[in-house]
């Protein structure tokens, strides 16, 4: 039961689904932007109120979706709750959308209406819409109809249409334009009316209408046409549109006038007059009759043929060309031709009543007979031609001229009439046998054709010509010839490959294959030179390059075809021009001098060595500095650095130099280079004494000093380098209790006392060092004063100092006493020797040897302790006079030499 009740109530169901499908119309322009509005689904289906009733409980929200997203979905946009419809991104274009105008066709959601319905130019989108939820629903079916606006011109799909009209068309022929315009829009947007831009008076055009509504534009001919006085007339063919504005479009109408018989042939003139010789020889040209037929093609072919009347010994005795209208004589003229012929010739075209000429033929009879010539040639000869060979030798033969007279009664003579090489003579022992040869060798680039006259004549002076004509043949007698013997040829460098150079040009005066001429490189010429051997066309396959090769020289040949080949040859100069491709270039990168400082102002430092391997001016190079340019500058020709200034290696013990070389091509190029200068040091600076700081400071020496313990140090510094730099430390003036006590050392400056002090050396000790370099050509020195005060305490500074202070002031004569008991005691030892000798000779003179031996042995003693006090006084002799140390310091030498 329940399976029947389902199939009973199904179809009712499907009823009323269906009873609730709604359709809406909208319609709107083509081409319209995007969010455009064409309506809301919504209030035009008007459920907003849900039929006008109030709901009793609240309902959920409209929504409204495109059953399928086909062609015409693309086209709008659909809000999902208020149901409004939209134009989309994508423009509607009617002629795209609906291209059939005849059928109702649906694609994918569009149709254009067949031309049966009420609106033929209506272009429909089809839309499908669900509308839930479900106490909502129902399938809405929208057609959106698109109007068409006026964006196409009228355009022929040939750009040139070409028309024929005979010339004997009636007024008011009408002829159909083939190719009429074409225009996408409908209704009155689409082609109403044509027109000419030139009707020539003659023309018009008219529009015709089908069924199907498509319009054909028709020449019209309004007035008479004649090909024989215009062929052909060419005007612009416009289409038009209806629409605002209106659009236009155009073509070239060509209208050819075609030809018809409408001429026959006619002669300028009705009558020809000719006088003939009877003596004339068969085919002896009498007249030709030419008519003329305006039409063209066939209906101009013209023939040519003698009327009926004209009788049969005149159409033997003449013969008529039909194509040509030329009249010959055909038959020889006797003694009973009759002496005028009338000669009626038609001329004939097809349709048409024969054009009529008549030639008027008067003979004139000659009683005597010409005298005859008969050649036998004996050089080859066609047609009354010969032909010889150029370079032929002298007395070439050429034909035997038999002279006679037919009749027999007159004295014949012959002679050669006409210039050339050429002589007749009489053939001996034959009479009236004559030689025709040559005089010289022919030359065939001189002159190629000669035409002379054997002429004979009898006593009655009567005469006949007998025309030779001597083709003289060519050979290979000629070499090609250059126009030029030396080509001189000029190219840049860095040419484009395969660079044009030039178009060599050769002659050959002979005529035919001899006279071809090829072209050829010479075996001296680089392979990447090529020359065209038909065209002479010479080019550089590569680059050159002037730095590599400046001069190019190679010889070119020009050979003719002939057998067996001439030839001639020409030599090629091609100079490779230079361009500034290459930068200026150092001879080394870095460069490097050694200059000894306090090298004079503006001396020579060094000379920079720089190349351009380019030419002339692009060549030219000039140097400058970069840097330092206050202190150094460079001769721009010689390229020699100097310095403004003396440099001073203490200051600055190099220099890092930066040359610019450019040169002067355009635009100029530049290179550059590192210069190192690297001063070398002279001995230009004493030692200088950083320790002790002053001559005036004391250093507290206690008298408890172990012997070899170190006291202080000088400590100097030399501003030179190298051996200029070693300093050396000596003691070269003492003063004190036992200045002996100490010494220096020589290397490090380090004092240290030798001796142990005893109670009587306490005192103040000074001694004068000497801090020397071990420079070259001459040493410097430099002293100071340390002076060392022996004691256990420091009770007085204030004396001390005093004594610090006047001690430099002190005469050598104030410092004797001190410094001179020592050698004062010594020599009263050595002049006390003397005596002692005397006393022990007196004594003892049995002992004389032992006493004098002994005597000399204390003598010698005495001798060595006097050197040692004579040593001791050198070296403090400055200490006994006044010391000016500060005149020590820049004196140094004055020193040693005391």
């Amino acid at each position: 039961h329940l399976l029947l009740f389902l199939l009973f109530v199904g179809p009712f169901n499907c009823f009323a689904s269906y009873s609730r499908a709604t359709e809406l119309f909208y319609s709107l322009n083509e081409g319209l932007p995007a969010g455009v509005l064409i309506g809301s689904l919504a209030r035009d289906l008007r459920l907003s109120t849900a039929g006008g009733q109030r709901p009793a409980a609240p309902q959920p929200p409209l929504s409204f979706t495109l059953a399928s997203r086909g062609l015409g979905g693309q086209y709008v946009q659909l809000d999902n709750r208020s149901g409004e419809l939209h134009t989309s991104a994508v423009e509607i274009d009617r002629e795209a959308l609906c291209m059939e105008s005849s059928g109702a066709t649906v694609f994918g959601g569009a149709a254009a209406v067949s031309s049966s319905s009420p609106s033929s130019e209506s272009c429909l989108l089809l839309l499908d819409v669900l509308v839930l939820p479900q106490e909502y629903f129902r399938l809405v079916k929208v057609k959106i109809a698109i109007r068409d606006v006026n964006d196409n011109a009228p355009h022929f799909p040939v750009p040139h249409i070409r028309l024929s009209v005979p010339e004997n068309a009636p007024v008011n022929t009408r002829l159909a334009i083939e190719h009429p315009a074409l225009d996408p829009d409908v209704g009155t947007n689409s082609v109403q009316t044509y027109r000419l831009q030139d009707n020539y008076g003659v023309f018009t055009l008219d529009v015709e209408e089908n069924e199907s509504g498509e319009r054909t534009p028709y020449l019209i001919v309004m007035g008479s046409l004649d090909r024989e006085t215009r062929e052909e007339y060419v005007t612009v063919i416009v289409a038009e549109d209806g629409g605002t504005p209106p659009l236009v479009g155009s073509a070239t109408l060509t209208i050819g006038i075609s030809d018809i018989n409408d001429n026959c042939p006619q002669f300028s003139d009705s009558q020809l007059n000719v006088t003939l010789y009877g003596n004339s020889s068969l085919g002896t040209h009498v007249a030709t009759v030419h008519a003329v037929d305006m039409d063209l093609g066939s209906n101009a072919q013209i023939t040519y043929s003698y009327s009926q009347k004209v009788p049969q010994p005149s159409r033997d005795l003449f013969h008529l060309d039909e194509s040509t209208g030329t009249i010959t004589l055909s038959s020889k003229v006797d003694g009973d031709t009759p002496r005028l012929h009338r000669l009626i010739i038609l001329g004939n075209g097809p349709g048409c009543i024969p054009a009529v000429i008549t030639v008027l033929v008067t003979i004139i009879k000659v009683m005597m007979r010409p005298p005859e010539v008969v050649p036998r040639f004996i050089a080859n000869e066609a047609e009354g031609v010969v032909y010889l060979k150029e370079l032929e030798p002298i007395n070439t033969p050429i034909a035997f001229f038999t002279i006679k007279d037919p009749d027999e009664k007159y004295k014949v003579n012959c002679y050669l009439d006409g210039d050339g090489p050429f002589r007749l003579s009489p053939y001996k022992p034959y009479n009236n046998e004559y030689l025709l040869e040559t005089t010289k060798p022919l030359d065939y680039e001189t002159q190629q054709l000669y035409e002379i006259s054997v002429v004979a004549w009898n006593s009655e002076g009567f005469n006949v010509n007998r025309i030779i004509k001597v083709q003289v043949l060519d050979d290979n007698d000629n070499s090609p010839v250059f126009s030029q013997q030396l080509i001189e040829l000029s190219i840049e460098e860095n040419n484009v490959p395969n660079a044009f150079l030039t178009k060599l040009h050769a002659t050959d005066a002979d005529s035919g294959e001899r006279g071809q001429v090829s072209y050829f490189l010479g075996p001296d010429a680089p392979s990447y030179f090529s020359l065209d051997k038909a065209t002479g066309v010479l080019t550089v396959s590569t680059q050159l390059d002037r730095e590599e090769k400046e001069k190019y020289r190679y010889t070119v040949k020009a050979v003719d075809s002939g057998f067996p080949p001439r030839e001639s040859i020409a030599t090629v100069t091609i100079t490779v021009l230079d361009k500034n491709d290459n930068s200026p270039r150092f001879i080394n990168k870095d460069f490097s001098f050694f200059v000894p400082e306090n090298f004079p102002g503006f001396g020579e430092i060094g000379v920079i060595s720089v190349t351009d391997a380019d030419a002339g001016q692009n060549g030219w190079v000039a140097l400058s500095v970069l840097n330092g340019s206050d202190i150094f500058v460079i001769d721009t020709g010689k390229g020699v650095l100097r310095a403004k200034v003396s440099l001073d290696r203490e200051q600055q013990s190099s220099y890092v130099l930066w040359i610019e070389a450019v040169d002067g091509g355009d635009p100029a190029l530049s290179s550059t280079a590192k210069i190192t200068i690297l001063l070398l040091d002279i001995n230009d600076n004493p030692p200088l004494v950083l320790f002790p700081q002053s001559n005036m400071s004391y250093l507290l020496v206690l008298p408890s000093t172990l012997p070899g313990s170190p006291i202080t140090e000088v400590y100097a510094v030399d501003k030179d380098t190298g051996m200029n730099a070693v300093i050396a430390y000596s003691i070269i003036g003492r003063r004190g209790p036992r200045p002996e006590s100490f010494r220096i050392d020589p290397k490090t400056g380090n004092i240290t006392l030798e001796e142990s002090l005893m109670q009587n050396d306490y005192g103040l000790y000074r001694l004068l060092v000497k801090v020397s370099d071990h420079g070259y050509p001459e040493p410097l020195h430099s002293t100071v004063m340390v002076n060392l005060f022996v004691n256990d305490t420091v009770s007085n500074e204030s004396y001390i100092e005093s004594l610090l202070r006047k001690e430099p002031d002190i005469s050598i004569e104030e410092k004797q006493p001190q410094i001179s008991i020592e050698p004062t005691h010594k020599k009263m030892e050595s002049a006390s020797c003397m005596p002692t000798l005397v006393a022990l000779s007196i004594i003892s003179l049995g002992s004389i040897a032992l006493v004098t031996g002994m005597g000399i042995y204390i003598c010698l003693r005495k001798g060595k302790k006097h050197h040692r006090a004579d040593e001791n006084v050198e070296v403090q002799i400055p200490l006994n006079g006044r010391i000016n140390l500060h005149m020590l310091e820049k004196k140094p030498m004055e020193i040693s030499n005391i």
